[in-house]
């Protein structure tokens, strides 16, 4: 595959790398907070009543990172999205692009750029830490926001042969 570019269709055929793109949106979710709400009838939710009609935010890392719908959910894990036969599955408890009747238009979109952006970039390169940095050294902490941003990093991208 490293002498074509990566296509469409390459996807089902890479469902580690599919796996990758998909925690990496889990773990990095740029957008913790939906857009607001309202609740189409009365609800209980962890003791608490809430009025149809109420608006409500919903706050989507509290599942990316919900300790019952993820095993090791402050690791990164690209496993959470594999079965054990190492296909990829879809989860319930992946929610970055928001959640409900109102969920993002362009979610199958973007998913598609996401897989052709990284897979492409990974083919062409290899990504480093700058001479004299280690990986464990990296603080992957995220400026915060009205979104969270990833905070500025340098790195080396060599190309591969």
């Amino acid at each position: 595959m490293s002498h074509r570019q990566v296509r469409v269709n390459d996807r089902k055929n890479l469902p580690y790398t599919d796996a990758v793109v998909h925690e990496t949106q889990r773990m990095a979710n740029v957008v913790p907070m939906s857009l607001p709400h309202k609740t189409s009838q009365d609800v209980a939710f962890q003791g608490y009543f809430i009025k149809k009609g109420t608006t409500v935010f919903p706050l989507l890392a509290s599942v990316l990172y919900d300790e019952s719908e993820w095993e090791s959910p402050h690791t990164f894990n690209p496993a959470h999205f594999l079965d054990e036969e190492s296909k990829f599955i879809k989860r319930d408890a992946f929610l970055p692009f928001s959640a409900g009747r109102r969920v993002c238009l362009g979610e199958s979109l973007a998913k598609m750029e996401l897989f052709l952006f990284f897979t492409s970039l990974l083919q062409h390169f290899r990504f480093t830490p700058p001479p004299g940095v280690r990986e464990d050294e990296l603080d992957l902490t995220p400026a915060l926001g009205l979104t969270l941003s990833p905070s500025r990093h340098e790195l080396c991208a060599v190309v591969r042969h």
